[in-house]
């Protein structure tokens, strides 16, 4: 259905006329709303990927900001790797 006509996976063709097909395609595109609401890795996919697309335009029109970020969470890491095996070994 969603290749031959264009119509996404969770959308009804409103070409179709005969109620039996209409229905039919109907619970089709609920089902596959579902599964795509309920898909766990699909979503992490689909997230992950915004996030990384969002970053790396960010990253683009800032460079310096990028760069600056990246260091203070290098020295925040630092720091606290630093706090934990000061701590361990004082202990």
């Amino acid at each position: 259905m969603s290749s031959e006509s264009g119509v996404p996976r969770t959308a009804v063709d409103l070409s179709l006329t005969d109620p039996v097909e209409k229905a039919r395609a109907e619970l089709k595109a609920a089902l596959a709303a579902i599964e795509d609401k309920t898909n766990v890795p699909r979503q992490v996919s689909k997230a992950t990927d915004s996030a990384v697309a969002k970053l790396r335009r960010f990253s683009r029109e800032h460079p310096v900001a990028t760069v600056t970020i990246a260091v203070v969470k290098a020295a925040a890491v630092g720091a606290l790797v630093w706090w934990g095996v000061n701590s361990y070994v004082n202990k």
